[in-house]
């Protein structure tokens, strides 16, 4: 299993644009061969102290992978390719990780 947690934040304001496009991209990822999860998360609103916020502009990504081949085969997919072309002048920064269960 190979876990990927991405962070993306968004220039001012368009956080709802980016996840539009993510949304619509989904079910294209989700039919993907490998894929056991894959979805957009955000801050949940007044959690109290215990929560570090990532704030308005950000939201983080959940990804589980059957295999590293699968997570290959997802980064190169035509579909991924054109969400990219869609939300690239909407991105302000991205960090992903690539992680394995220790």
């Amino acid at each position: 299993m190979i876990h990927v947690v991405a962070i993306i934040t968004a220039k001012p304001g368009m956080r709802e644009g980016i996840l539009r496009e993510f949304r619509a991209n989904m079910p294209a990822v989700h039919a993907e061969k490998g894929c056991v999860e894959y979805g957009p998360a955000v801050d949940t609103p007044d959690f109290g102290k215990i929560q570090t916020r990532f704030g308005p502009d950000t939201f983080v990504v959940i990804e589980k992978w059957e295999s590293t081949d699968a997570l290959k085969a997802h980064a190169a997919a035509p579909h991924m390719a054109a969400y990219a072309g869609k939300t690239k002048d909407m991105i302000a920064n991205r960090v992903i990780h690539v992680l394995s269960p220790a």
